[in-house]
């Protein structure tokens, strides 16, 4: 097996975007923050920073409901997307480039977020250091909230190769399960422009009590579990929605 290595520039840059905003439609994203004000009782004034925020689709949207959103990715082509949308929407949001593994942060916000699978692409001790990371920078009584994929909906579904089609352009997704690490590994090929690229990455899959577990052992008090809707978390839910309590 091919060590896991993440490489955040081989996999989150502008081809992934180009193929996946179009299923990040407004009113996908809109239902999303809509869920994250409720679940994390969002009031006016409050700090959120969006963690692996990507483009901005999330943060921006919270920013433009008035509240004080940093939003902190590694990749530099997602952050100048993410401020040129902030620009031209006339929305204030603070952008940085750094790594979750190591945060410039100490009790500074009132709540957390990480959307959209941007949690497990480490080995388990780097991915248990973003959570201790995260513990650190939430106030006292703060919130951090995960949006994952339902590891036992990952199961039913499981297709080992998916092509995505754009504009006569495609990227293909090779996809393997390690039942002995509980690991995805996928290995995405883009065919675009006439031109072909590769890479390849791995995602931790989780159940609820484990992810739950691992929280509580960082330090949290209590955790919680919700389905996309909002529902209380179960085997057909169709995202895993984790919110724990500091």
């Amino acid at each position: 097996m091919v060590a896991n290595i993440f490489d955040g520039n081989s996999v989150f840059e502008e081809d992934y975007l180009y193929f996946y905003e179009t299923l990040l439609t407004l009113e996908r994203t809109q239902h999303e923050v809509d869920l994250i004000c409720r679940l994390l009782d969002l009031q006016a004034g409050m700090s959120i920073l969006d963690l692996a925020c990507g483009h901005g689709r999330i943060a921006n949207q919270l920013g433009a409901r008035g509240y004080h959103v940093t939003g902190l990715d590694a990749t530099a082509f997602f952050l100048e997307k993410a401020n040129q949308d902030a620009a031209s929407n006339g929305v204030k949001v603070e952008y940085l480039q750094g790594d979750m593994r190591s945060l410039p942060f100490s009790e500074r916000f009132n709540c957390i977020i990480n959307c959209f699978t941007a949690f497990g692409y480490f080995d388990d001790n780097e991915n248990r250091a973003v959570l201790t990371q995260a513990y650190r920078a939430l106030k006292v009584g703060g919130k951090l909230l995960i949006d994952i994929q339902n590891f036992s909906r990952v199961l039913q579904e499981f297709t080992p190769e998916l092509i995505t089609e754009r504009e006569g352009n495609y990227m293909l997704a090779r996809t393997h399960y390690d039942a002995l690490t509980n690991r995805t590994h996928t290995e995405r090929i883009i065919i675009r422009d006439g031109q072909v690229r590769r890479g390849q990455y791995f995602v931790r899959n989780f159940t609820f009590p484990e992810i739950r577990d691992w929280l509580l052992q960082t330090g949290f008090s209590e955790v919680e579990g919700y389905g996309y809707d909002g529902e209380p978390f179960a085997l057909d839910s169709r995202r895993m929605i984790v919110v724990a309590s500091k």
